[in-house]
């Protein structure tokens, strides 16, 4: 007996009964899982937009897999609700959850669009920031620059990727101006002209900015802005019809004259 260890002995017993104990304990979890019901449903929109909302999820949950409040939750297909609503062209990601309380708790992001276009032929879509089309909803229209005119791409189904050069340069645009304190406020409009050059559509001032492609835009959107600052003061907002900075290292005007448009083209050489 004076050779036993007994702090040994001591912490030995202990180790097994903790694992005695926790293994009660998950049995005991396990049958309250297995018979604990669903108490309500909870659940949660996040995002800028609102495309959908708690209701819109609400509905489609109960109707696509039945009422879930008293249900067993264990019974629940928790991931197959996720990839339901994650089917929703409005939805990025879902996460459904149940706490301890039997609350079952559904978190949705929503997908955040940047573009709206509206092509040749009148038809609408939005543009995600992945480049992915979003179908246009009657519920919601978000605050987003909107670009029409020489679009030929068309819309055939929800979260379809872009595929025209000409979209794709219209999404770099938006992405390039939108957080610029200047860019950002003045421009309210895209146009994509006859020659499928790009034009935007300023808050101040009647004159359509032409950029062209989406080629070079900083140097572009530098060039407009030496417009702003030492042409447009001398000689006023109605002086020009339109602003072209298509070209390298040019800003070209062409004058507005009464009723006479483009009589008048004036370069400057913005290198020197």
């Amino acid at each position: 007996m004076k050779n036993i260890r007994w702090s040994i002995v001591f912490y030995t017993f202990l180790g097994i009964s903790t694992l005695g104990g926790l293994a009660m304990l998950m049995s005991l979890v396990a049958d309250k899982d297995a018979s604990q019901k669903c108490v309500s449903l909870r659940v949660s929109v996040e995002g800028g937009e609102t495309f959908i909302d708690q209701n819109d999820i609400s509905k489609m949950i109960n109707n696509q897999f039945g009422a879930v409040v008293d249900k067993n939750l264990n019974a629940i297909k928790m991931e197959q609700i996720e990839r339901e609503i994650e089917k929703l062209p409005y939805v990025s990601k879902a996460e459904v959850h149940a706490d301890m309380d039997g609350i079952l708790n559904v978190t949705v992001q929503q997908r955040e669009v940047v573009l709206r276009v509206i092509n040749k032929t009148g038809r609408e879509f939005y543009v995600d920031g992945k480049g992915n089309k979003v179908p246009v909803t009657l519920k919601y229209v978000p605050h987003v620059l909107v670009a029409n005119g020489n679009i030929q791409e068309g819309y055939s189904k929800a979260l379809e990727s872009v595929e025209s050069n000409t979209v794709k340069d219209l999404i770099k645009v938006v992405n390039r101006v939108k957080g610029d304190v200047l860019w950002e406020n003045q421009i309210v409009q895209i146009y994509v002209n006859d020659q499928k050059d790009i034009e935007l559509i300023p808050r101040v001032g009647s004159e359509t900015l032409v950029i062209g492609s989406a080629d070079s835009l900083d140097d572009k959107l530098r060039r407009l802005e030496i417009y702003y600052k030492n042409i447009l003061p001398k000689v006023g907002t109605e002086a020009y019809g339109k602003v072209n900075v298509k070209y390298g290292g040019q800003i070209i005007c062409e004058r507005k004259d009464n009723w006479v448009m483009d009589s008048l083209q004036m370069k400057i050489n913005t290198k020197n």
